[in-house]
This record gives structure tokens, C-alpha cells and sequence, in this order.
């Protein structure tokens, strides 16, 4: 897997997600789109995917690996949380801190704060104060995982929650290969009978998925683009640089 040595290398924009293939089916385009401008990418998974319906964690620990490749990032790594029991703990809280002052991305991605799933949204307000939390001074880490850090930018993906955006990253170019990413979970959307009513089936996620780009890409004028939110009121000063035509 990329960044698998004993000291993987630093990133630039990290995605952080409750589970192997949440970032491919959210923000996948979007970290293929920053690879292509010449920035680091990272994928932080919190859990191993233990508890899923379909595949065991040895399955979606290679199926993450491959799909790894096919996104370009320089490094990924999965934590230990429970699978279907994510919570905001301390030692949780530490676990990611350590992660990010050993990465030290200036980007992170995070779940959105709403959602269907308990873990995706005690993702994101886990991961905020892991962010925090790692650039206290006094935090109880070992100094081998580096000094402290707190990211520039936080942003939260919000694809499958019904909000309107802050902005959207246009992901035309990298449609494909964000698709063949997401493919290469087979245990999961491969054609098979368990949980047929829980997920989508494997003919439709194509439709399903440019679907819901091409809807996000028609609010900024593009073809297929990616959600995000951010809370920081953005700042402006040429007003003539300003994107996407009004009328």
C-alpha cells in the first residue's frame, strides 16, 4: 500500500472517514483532483470493517489498498475503533492527534455532522477535536509522533446530506477513476444476496453515482463535481476572480 514504510511521509490534504470506502464514495474525485495539481494525499479509515454485512476486514483491508492505488494517495492507515461503534473518547481523540502530527496535513476532510449513520457523524465531531486536540502543547502523545499540529482548513463532505454546499470541487476529468475506486470494494458491491435490501446494486452504481455528481456539478456550471461545507465565512478581495457566472 502507498506510505506503508515505518515513516510514512507527510500530507498535504488528509480525508479522514468512519469506514473503508466512505472517502471513495464521497470524496474520492476530490483527492484525485488535488493529486493532480502536485499535493500529497492521505486516507485516514478509523475502522477495519469487522462488523459490515458483507466481506470480513482482511477483505476491505486489500480492497482498500487497491482502491488506494487507483486514488494516487501517498499514504493510508486504518485505526482500531469498533466497527458500528465509533465514539468521541479521549483515547480516541488521541489516537487520530497522533496520526496528524505525524502526517501534518494543512487540509483535512471530515464526515459530514449529519447523517444516517451514528458512526459517520461521531466521525466528524471526533475528528474536529482530534484536530484540536493535536496542537496542544501539553497533550499526553510520545514525542516520536512529532510536534504538535493543528490543520489550516477543515472541510466536511458532504455528498449524501441534504445541505446546500459551500462549494464544490469539479471532479470531471477524474469521473472514471473515482468510479473504478469505489469498484474495487468487490465484497461490498459486488452482485451478491446478502444485504440486497441495504445496498445499492452493482448495475446501478453507475447510474447512482454520475447522478449525483452531475446534480452537484450543475449548481457550479461543471459536469460532475463534489460537495463540500465548511463553517469559515470565506474573505474575498478581487471582486472580478470571483467563480461560477450568476445569470
Amino acid at each position: 500500500m502507498p506510505g506503508t514504510s515505518s515513516t510514512p511521509p507527510q500530507v498535504d490534504v488528509l480525508a479522514i472517514a468512519a469506514h473503508r470506502d466512505d472517502v471513495e464514495q464521497t470524496c474520492g474525485g476530490t483527492l484525485l483532483v488535488q493529486h493532480s495539481l502536485g499535493w500529497r494525499t492521505g486516507i485516514l479509515d478509523l475502522t477495519r470493517g469487522e462488523s459490515g454485512t458483507r466481506g470480513t476486514a482482511a477483505e476491505r483491508a486489500a480492497e482498500a489498498e487497491a482502491a488506494a492505488r487507483i486514488l494516487h494517495v501517498s499514504h493510508r492507515e486504518a485505526l482500531d475503533l469498533p466497527d458500528g461503534n465509533v465514539q468521541n473518547t479521549l483515547e480516541n481523540r488521541l489516537k487520530i492527534a497522533a496520526v496528524l502530527r505525524r502526517l501534518r496535513p494543512r487540509v483535512v476532510i471530515l464526515p459530514y455532522w449529519q447523517g444516517r449513520h451514528p458512526d459517520h457523524y461521531t466521525s466528524a465531531t471526533l475528528g474536529y477535536e482530534a484536530c484540536f486536540a493535536a496542537g496542544l502543547s501539553r497533550l499526553d502523545l510520545p514525542s516520536e509522533h512529532g510536534a504538535p499540529h493543528r490543520p489550516y482548513k477543515i472541510l466536511y463532505a458532504s455528498l449524501y446530506s441534504d445541505v446546500r454546499p459551500t462549494f464544490v470541487v469539479d471532479i470531471t476529468e477524474h469521473i472514471e477513476t473515482r468510479l473504478q475506486s469505489l469498484l474495487a470494494y468487490r465484497s461490498q458491491y459486488g452482485e451478491q444476496h446478502a444485504g440486497a435490501g441495504l445496498f445499492v446494486p452493482e448495475s446501478d452504481i453507475r447510474e447512482r453515482m454520475f447522478a449525483t455528481a452531475r446534480h452537484y456539478g450543475l449548481l457550479a456550471g461543471v459536469r460532475y463535481a463534489e460537495p463540500f461545507v465548511q463553517k469559515e465565512v470565506g474573505a474575498v478581495q478581487d471582486l472580478m476572480m470571483l467563480p461560477v457566472q450568476s445569470i
